[in-house]
């Protein structure tokens, strides 16, 4: 099981961020980001956070252990400043914060974030276009499938959509509470919910998780 979108109490999550991956480890999970909400007040705090946690540099780990950020809300015109200071500070994943409906996300916020190589998933996009997913396909980004209320609400849309061009998804909880680890079992089944046939199922939820960590060099 992998999870690459997940909040500690660094910014709205309820645990902190060795309970988060102690609790991760405990679910089975092989791999973890941690990839609190970031804007340009925070980002160096939490990423100096992580880096103090050392959660990276345990030898002994059970599990992968990832140093991200979600950049989010960020005026769409600012958002390569910043994917491009989150890199400099050691930011290894990229997520950006995309255009759900459940969410007043600018509009423009998918197309910088499909725009800029350096971002590696777009997530919950919302009613994402063609030509969006298109982009973030030509520049390595995944398409998030999300298992959290209300921007799941259009993860067949970005489903179908994805499948139409090509694109990669991968499957996210956007994990805030310990209520939201995800199994095994209950990821496929959203991912089934969303039109996926079982080989794309095992895409999004094992091999295409793998060859981004192996593109990140884990």
């Amino acid at each position: 099981m992998f999870d690459l979108h997940t909040h500690s109490l660094l910014s709205d999550g309820e645990l902190i961020p060795s309970e988060l991956v102690r609790r991760a480890v405990v679910h089975g999970y092989e791999a973890v980001a941690i990839t609190d909400h970031v804007d340009f007040t925070n980002v160096e705090h939490i990423l100096k956070c992580l880096q103090k946690s050392e959660l990276q540099a345990n030898p002994n780990s059970e599990i992968e252990v990832i140093r991200g950020v979600e950049i989010t809300h960020v005026p769409p015109e600012k958002i390569g400043a910043l994917v491009k200071k989150a890199t400099d500070l050691g930011a290894e994943l990229v997520v950006v914060h995309g255009e759900t409906i459940a969410e007043p996300v600018e509009s423009g916020t998918n197309r910088a974030a499909v725009s800029n190589p350096a971002v590696n998933i777009l997530a919950h996009p919302g009613l994402i276009t063609e030509e969006e997913a298109e982009r973030a396909k030509e520049n390595g980004i995944y398409l998030e499938i999300s298992s959290r209320k209300g921007h799941s609400l259009t993860n067949g849309h970005v489903a179908q959509v994805a499948r139409n061009v090509g694109a990669s998804v991968v499957l996210n909880s956007d994990l805030h509470s310990p209520d939201d680890f995800l199994t095994e079992e209950f990821g496929a089944r959203i991912l089934a919910g969303t039109g996926l046939d079982p080989d794309e199922v095992r895409k999004a939820m094992d091999v295409n998780p793998r060859k981004l960590l192996k593109e990140l060099g884990r």
